[in-house]
């Protein structure tokens, strides 16, 4: 028996997918902390004190190519941890974590999870299949930043956005949008223009809405469909 569904909105599918007898055992070791916009997590070097189970928020691991240039390397959201490397045995962070979309996570303390992770079966399978999930994201991210075109990326990472947040509709600058993709704020501009001139997304303000989803997987390179079905699979 399963803790709770596993695919509804606001849950940690990670959590979710524990039987509910070591759901139960974690669950004095978790404390549900709201996670901001902007909000650093981790700097790169810094010791990971906590890992986050995001539930309706999204975290950012992002690579610093220099000063003023980042680049997003990993997205967690309710499918996964944010501080992988611990269940690893890694201390540091090799990447910055960013909250790129408030909410809601599940807070455990670096010590605890390592802890958890050897006592209960099913935590360890489960963080041990995401770390392979989560690397099949980041080399094919790596791969999709490097040869396809920025509408195709763009639709890609507002596809995984969605997924994991639940929502058609968040907030998002172009300032920070180009940091995640590592493109200057013009090619941005081009990319959501194009993307809402064929009525794919409605952008203003600071806020962009997802109107056609299967428009944007169209439009999306294929890494998009590489990414989720691996997810799927992981959650399945």
């Amino acid at each position: 028996m399963k803790s709770s569904s596993n695919g509804g909105p606001g849950v940690n599918r990670l959590l979710a997918m524990l039987p509910k007898k070591e759901y139960e055992l974690l669950l004095p070791r978790l404390k549900t902390v709201n996670l901001v916009l902007g909000e650093v997590l981790y700097e790169l070097g810094d010791e990971i004190k906590y890992v986050y189970f995001p539930n309706d928020s999204i975290i950012s691991l992002i690579s610093e190519l220099s000063e003023t240039a980042w680049l997003e390397v990993g997205m967690v959201g309710n499918e996964g941890m944010a501080g992988l490397a611990v269940f690893m045995g890694v201390k540091s962070s090799s990447t910055h974590a960013l909250v790129q979309g408030s909410g809601t996570a599940m807070r455990m303390t670096s010590a605890a999870v390592r802890i958890e992770a050897n006592r209960l079966g099913s935590l360890h399978r489960l963080l041990h299949r995401y770390s392979h999930s989560l690397l099949t994201q980041v080399s094919q991210s790596a791969t999709c930043n490097r040869f396809h075109l920025v509408n195709a990326r763009l639709a890609r990472w507002l596809l995984m956005t969605k997924d994991r947040l639940g929502v058609e509709e968040f907030p998002l600058t172009q300032e920070f949008l180009s940091s995640m993709l590592g493109v200057r704020r013009e090619g941005v501009s081009r990319a959501a223009g194009a993307l809402q001139a064929a009525k794919l997304i409605r952008y203003s303000r600071g806020m962009i809405t997802l109107l056609d989803r299967r428009g944007l997987e169209a439009k999306s390179c294929e890494c998009y469909a590489i990414i989720k079905a691996e997810t799927d699979a992981y959650l399945n």
